[in-house]
């Protein structure tokens, strides 16, 4: 059994998820119930990212305080994680004891190591504020390239930043302009890593291309040191003396949310934390490409700089962006399309299947509801959903729901095991648009196979033939439930109690004579007037 941890971004707990999270952190939920289908001891692992600026300044704008805001929101991932389906070992908070005591340790182990110093900086501030700002709430021009930047990178020409450096310096909450304080803080040098932390991109293979290219343009650059410390009051107090007023800034403590949330894990399965992050585990990260380097760099600067031998990112899941409609989304202007609002309306698989089969897995997606909807009516509906109750509902009516006599013919068979090999392997390699397509492939072939069997013909003409087809098409709709399970986990459950087998990575076979329950409709269709009232809610907003 392999130990296998996958860790997914921590969205920040000062707003609701989006469309667009979701597109990058599914991935994570397919691996994680694949993994446990092959027998793998999975720790799946996330949480609400509570601490900083950001949650800081949503509070001050509503008069609550930064832990009202983040329970807030992290109650509410929660939920919309759940009804999507994800089946994390599990998902806790920044703001959690068990976080904050594991990285207090962890941070007290690194001041001890060569690769921290301290060092006085000037840090923005803004007095309408009356707060310290992290660099990625400071907004100006790019002295590279003049372009609109935030403080920490440049989007327009990918240069990183420093907020002191920005040419006309504002607050990105008030618009105001911002002064700059002299403040001692404690770095890490991750220029003194540049070896390493080269050799490590060189050396994965498992790292998707977006995140070789960025961390080598990053190290190209040149590896600048980051501040492990800030001036926030709302955050992780700082294990040494004389910084009792500062806090760990978040990017050095929430990415070691990962070690922090798999050891509570651990715990609680009785597992040991240690073999999990040893040398023979495999680990994956999950997320979009604006948190490349916060995995490929930040997170192992921090593991190699502890020095207690933790294991290094194995895969880099990293997505690229998705738009809405053709534009950007903007959570600021409100033009977005919700998760809480979304999965009350719409079937989880029916979003799950969207986002893995449309998603932005190599290239930039948009997402409008026309393809929504004819995705879920032609695809999920139209050609998986309808195998499966055109199969089941004529035995239901002609062999009162008994699984007639039949034989799975050897090619079929064949077909299946090697179907099983291929989509094994890219859902390991991170390929998961080309896996539900290859399942996808076959559920139209296995309707061209139910169409020139014609079993409302040979019912009546041919009944051993008619059983055979019956049969076969029986044994199909159970390996479909099988290699499904990790992308369409709820329709694959249901199947799997009408055919009485488990879910695990294995061929299924079911026996003629088997009592079929009485069996509903897999998938409800979605009326296109849909399309229509759901634009106009956007357009609405622009």
């Amino acid at each position: 059994m392999n130990k296998v941890l996958i860790g997914g971004a921590w969205p920040y707990a000062n707003g609701s998820l989006h469309i667009g999270h979701i597109a990058g952190l599914l991935p994570g939920d397919v691996l994680a119930r694949y993994h446990r289908a092959i027998g793998d001891d999975v720790y799946f692992v996330s949480g609400s990212d509570c601490h900083g600026t950001p949650v800081a300044i949503r509070a001050k704008q509503e008069n609550r305080s930064p832990r009202e805001i983040s329970d807030l929101y992290h109650e509410e991932f929660t939920e919309c994680f759940r009804a999507l389906g994800f089946s994390y070992e599990e998902y806790t908070k920044t703001s959690a004891e068990e976080h904050k005591s594991f990285i207090k340790e962890f941070h007290g182990k690194l001041y001890e190591s060569e690769y921290v110093y301290e060092k006085e900086v000037p840090q923005a501030y803004c007095t309408c504020c009356d707060t310290f700002l992290a660099d990625r709430f400071v907004l100006g021009k790019c002295p590279k390239c003049g372009e609109d930047t935030r403080g920490d990178q440049c989007d327009a020409c990918g240069t990183v930043l420093e907020p002191e450096n920005l040419l006309e310096p504002i607050c990105a909450v008030c618009k105001n302009k911002i002064s700059f304080k002299p403040s001692k803080h404690l770095y890490i040098a991750i220029s003194k890593l540049e070896k390493e932390l080269r050799a490590l991109a060189d050396e994965n293979k498992g790292w998707r291309k977006n995140a070789v290219s960025f961390t080598n343009r990053y190290i190209e650059e040149g590896l600048r040191d980051r501040a492990l410390t800030r001036d926030l009051g709302w955050g992780i107090d700082v294990p040494k003396e004389g910084y009792e007023e500062k806090s760990i800034y978040i990017w050095a403590e929430n990415v070691l949310g990962y070690l922090s949330a798999s050891k509570v894990a651990a715990e609680r399965k009785g597992t040991s934390f240690a073999e999990l992050w040893g040398k023979d585990a495999k680990h994956y990260y999950v997320h979009g490409k604006d948190n490349i380097p916060f995995h490929t760099i930040i997170l192992p600067a921090l593991l190699l700089a502890n020095g207690d031998g933790w294991h290094l990112p194995d895969q880099i899941v990293s997505s690229e962006y998705l738009t809405l409609e053709g534009k950007k989304i903007s959570t600021s202007k409100n033009y977005a399309i919700w998760i809480k609002d979304l999965i009350g309306k719409y079937e989880p698989d029916s979003i799950r299947y969207f986002f893995i089969a449309n998603g932005p897995e190599k290239k930039d997606a948009d997402f409008s509801w026309r393809e929504y909807i004819n995705s879920h009516n032609g695809e999920l509906l139209g050609a998986y959903g309808n195998f499966v109750n055109r199969s089941l509902a004529f035995i239901g009516k002609y062999w009162d729901g008994v699984v007639p006599q039949g034989t799975l013919k050897p090619e079929t068979e064949q077909k299946i095991t090697a179907l099983y090999g291929r989509v094994g392997k890219q859902i390991e390699d991170g390929a998961f648009k080309d896996a539900l397509d290859e399942i996808f492939e076959f559920i139209r072939s296995a309707n061209k196979f139910f169409d020139s069997e014609q079993p409302w013909i040979t019912r009546t003409t041919d009944e051993a033939k008619c059983q055979d087809t019956l049969y076969q098409c029986v044994q199909i709709i159970a390996n479909l439930s099988v290699l499904l399970a990790p992308f369409l986990p709820f329709s694959s459950e249901k199947v799997s109690k009408w055919l009485s087998i488990e879910l695990n990575w294995a061929q299924k076979s079911v026996p003629a004579g088997f009592k079929l329950p009485e069996v509903e409709i897999l998938f409800q269709r979605i009326d296109k007037k849909v399309i229509e009232t759901e634009s106009e809610k956007l357009k609405a907003i622009l």
